[in-house]
């Protein structure tokens, strides 16, 4: 065990990660898998940044957020992926208090700017279907910015709550953690002091993110299919709801996880239903999210063939 004596206690500096599976052979094969995942997480999110960067018929607000949320999947994803890789690979997988913090931290910072940037990206969906005369105003260069700053100051603040919180708890007994990263649930249960505000406070502070987040997405498309029911034309109302699928699919794919870990009572579930639905938004979201939002887009697509032809041309 990783410990440190004070006195008459000895308080854990370290530990050790379950992980998914005992198994040798499943670990082999979940190990492959997960690294093709990371892969093609990190080419598709990278790609998507790089594009979005480079390509100036893609310098609009749905855009910009869009690279801001592949920058997203890139944190949560490699917050967790490269130490459960690890994790398939040795018998005992261990991570220092310091280490723990930060992958917590940087999930929960990375995790809470995506749920604000699909709020905020419904809200751009919203502007530019209910009033296309106003968006050039509603979604200038500086509110787009301000905006950007509401999603990463909400994700400080609320990575801060969880590791002010994970400080606050001693331990001084068993170190192995059920799972395969250090999320607060089941380090929280490893704790032996008064877990009373550390467990509600980070609990309430997400909680209150997603359902904020969730509430206003909700609204924005309440109003978007009321616009797009009055819309006369087929055409005017194909083209509409095609624009808000790929981000409808992501905010039901993400919000739906994490609504199922962070917000349903733990009572409801088992500690392995949390590990499969954690792979699911840590692991899994951030792969499929790039793909999301270029299949079928023929902005991206054609941005991605000028700048292919160019290289290529040069």
């Amino acid at each position: 065990m990783d410990s440190l004596v004070e006195g008459n206690h000895t308080a854990v500096i370290g530990f050790i990660l379950l992980g998914l599976t005992d198994d040798p052979l499943l670990r082999a094969i979940l190990f492959m898998i997960t690294l093709c995942i990371y892969v093609v997480t990190v080419a598709g999110n990278l790609s998507t940044i790089i594009l979005i960067r480079v390509s100036s018929q893609l310098h609009h607000p749905m855009y910009f957020f869009l690279s801001h949320l592949a920058s997203a999947d890139l944190g949560i994803s490699t917050s967790v992926t490269p130490k459960m890789l690890e994790n398939f690979l040795v018998e005992r997988n261990t991570i220092s208090y310091l280490g723990c913090a930060a992958q917590l931290g940087s999930t929960v910072f990375w995790g809470t700017v995506e749920c604000f940037l699909l709020a905020i990206m419904a809200y751009d969906r919203f502007v530019a279907i209910c009033n296309p005369l106003l968006y050039s105003a509603k979604m200038s260069t500086q509110v787009c910015v301000q905006f950007l700053i509401v999603a990463y100051m909400g994700g400080f603040l609320n990575a801060c709550s969880f590791t002010i919180c994970f400080y606050f708890l001693f331990f001084r007994g068993p170190n192995r953690v059920n799972h395969f990263f250090c999320d607060f649930a089941p380090v929280l249960e490893l704790s032996c002091s008064d877990i009373s505000i550390p467990a509600v406070f980070p609990s309430f502070t997400s909680g209150s993110i997603i359902v904020f987040t969730v509430f206003f997405i909700v609204v924005s498309y309440i109003y978007i299919l009321i616009t797009i029911l009055k819309m006369r034309s087929n055409e005017g109302r194909r083209k509409a709801f095609f624009t808000c699928s790929a981000h409808l699919t992501a905010v039901t794919l993400f919000c739906g996880t994490i609504t199922f870990i962070y917000v349903m009572p733990k009572s409801s579930y088992s500690t392995d239903q949390n590990k499969v639905v954690s792979v699911f938004y840590t692991v899994v979201i951030p792969m499929l999210n790039p793909i999301i939002y270029s299949f079928r887009n023929n902005e991206i697509q054609g941005a991605l063939k000028r700048v292919l032809r160019q290289r290529v041309f040069f």
